[in-house]
């Protein structure tokens, strides 16, 4: 690809691309009628129609769910999640898909439970994107006035070379082992570097 380095044209193939899934196309078109704060369409939804595309798969194949991010730090509690999947789900009940929102202020509550290390709380949705095992994998997508916008708080070299490492925001090695194999199972050509590297930020939008 001659626009690696490029990474104006990685972002504006990866929103054409990623909105190639009619189902993520959908979610950001009515996104805004849930009305909650700080709200993004995020990761595997995203990333894996990329690579559906690059494989010339059907966008949409094999992807297990759709993630919403918000942030609501006034109510903390499992309830108000609970009530804002049920009303997720309820305007997404005619697309043939799973779509799961999750506050992004009360991840810390439950992560070490959950996946066995301590997560620090978050101040952000986008901090949330920010820390997912694999930094290639670490994208939103929001609607803007002027069509989707993009958080990519990484880059995107890395998603569209196929490399899989460990990211130092959140260093949990068996979970990220775990997760990069899974990947590469469905998308051989991916590439697996068990290593820490430094991760110099990237523009927002």
């Amino acid at each position: 690809m001659s626009d690696w380095n490029d990474e104006a044209a990685l972002r504006r193939r990866f929103v054409s691309q990623a909105l190639q899934n009619p189902h993520n196309a959908a979610i950001l078109e009515r996104l805004p009628l849930l009305d909650l704060p700080d709200a993004w369409l995020v990761a595997g939804c995203l990333f894996q129609t990329v690579w559906n595309v690059q494989a010339g798969h059907a966008p949409e194949a094999r992807i297990k769910d759709y993630d919403l991010f918000y942030f609501d730090a006034g109510d903390l509690s499992a309830a108000a999640e609970e009530a804002v999947q049920t009303r997720a789900a309820a305007l997404f009940a005619d697309l043939p898909i799973t779509v799961e929102a999750k506050n992004q202020a009360r991840v810390h509550l439950w992560y070490e439970d959950w996946f066995g290390y301590p997560y620090t709380a978050l101040t952000s949705a986008r901090e949330g994107i920010g820390r997912f095992l694999v930094p290639c994998t670490c994208v939103g997508l929001q609607p803007g006035p002027s069509g989707a916008v993009l958080h990519a708080p990484y880059g995107l070299a890395e998603l569209y070379a196929g490399i899989l490492r460990p990211n130092p925001a959140c260093p949990h090695l068996p979970l990220f082992d775990a997760k990069a194999q899974s990947y590469q199972q469905r998308w051989p050509w991916l590439q697996i570097v068990r290593e820490f590297t430094p991760i110099e930020p990237s523009a927002s939008i």
